[in-house]
């Protein structure tokens, strides 16, 4: 049984390369520290109680899915889900709707992102949304992307949550001024999402292999603060002001979606880190933002779920078995 406390174990055995902050100094976060990132995830996390009612456990909307991409937003939304929202939406085009909902009853679809007046139809919805995911199986049809970015300036206006992924890094990437300086969001690219960003930002073009800690906190600085959550052989995750690194065992299985499941549980995590933290009256001195500690409980339960579903399937193994893992894992690692 991996159990917490030998989870907090293998953690603080290798401290430096689990978590630590990269700051004017380089202080290195202490073993308490440490300890603590997992106990205020574990302290955010809404308990299940009799005087709870639907809604308050998280609402997610999830931006995303064209004709050719409706795996992604279902991967997405369901694992927000099975993390632990109570309501997972998707936002898609009309083709996709059908598919999407196919999938599963669990999930509310609506087929608005082609439509004349999209922004209209969304910005109804939007009040009753805790955080987006914008991106999963987006496309980059100019038009699509369009209404995307005028959906993230809406959400920005309103406060709310952002997890931007996928196709959703392209359009930041195009237009970096979209996201930049908005602290309430996560950006989740790949090695190769970040290079692209990278250059566009900072004028540099990096090697997969040369990505380090440092790269990852200067393009969340030249964000504005926007939290990084650079997707790796070890996840590195940076506000520009502080650097965790997870180097959870995860699995040899590189199948598609996995992505998914990581930027639809975050934002699940990302509602319950706010919340928490709003109800706690949290200050700027606490140890970790929401967005930090949200991105690490994220990664932490991917790497989980795609060790425990190697561990069954090994080569066979795809991102619809790691979702079926998500209860497993979420008790083992925040029970």
């Amino acid at each position: 049984m991996f159990c917490g406390r030998r989870l907090t174990a293998l953690c603080l055995k290798n401290q430096r390369h689990i978590c630590y902050r990269v700051s004017s100094n380089s202080k290195l976060l202490t073993n308490m520290e440490t300890v603590n990132v997992f106990e205020a995830i574990k302290q955010a996390i809404p308990p299940l109680v009799e005087s709870k009612y639907k809604g308050q456990a998280g609402r997610i909307g999830v931006i995303g899915g064209s004709k050719e991409y409706t795996g992604a937003p279902y991967f997405a939304a369901i694992s927000a889900l099975k993390v632990g929202c109570d309501l997972s939406h998707v936002f898609c085009t009309s083709e996709a709707s059908q598919v999407i909902k196919s999938y599963s009853p669990e999930l509310i679809v609506h087929p608005l992102l082609d439509e004349v007046d999209a922004l209209d139809e969304f910005v109804n919805w939007l009040p009753r949304l805790h955080t987006l995911v914008v991106g999963p199986g987006l496309g980059r049809n100019s038009r699509i992307l369009s209404v995307a970015k005028n959906i993230v300036m809406k959400a920005r206006d309103e406060g709310k949550q952002l997890v931007i992924d996928a196709d959703g890094l392209w359009l930041i990437t195009t237009e970096p001024d979209i996201i930049s300086g908005y602290t309430s969001s996560v950006l989740t690219p790949n090695a190769m999402e970040f290079i692209r960003l990278y250059k566009k930002m900072i004028g540099v073009e990096l090697q997969v292999s040369n990505i380090t800690p440092d790269h990852v906190k200067q393009l969340a600085m030249a964000l504005g603060g926007v939290t990084i959550n650079a997707k790796g052989r070890h996840d590195i995750i940076s506000d520009g002001e502080k650097v965790l690194t997870c180097e959870l065992e995860g699995s040899l299985r590189r199948c598609g979606g996995q992505g998914d499941l990581l930027s639809g549980s975050l934002g699940t995590f990302l509602y319950w880190t706010y919340k928490h933290g709003l109800e706690q009256n949290q200050t700027e001195g606490h140890l970790l933002k929401a967005t930090l500690s949200a991105a690490f409980a994220a990664c932490c339960l991917t790497r989980r779920c795609s060790y425990l579903a190697f561990e069954k399937k090994n080569r066979h193994m795809t991102t619809s078995d790691m979702i079926e893992e998500i209860p497993e894992a979420f008790k083992q690692l925040f029970s």
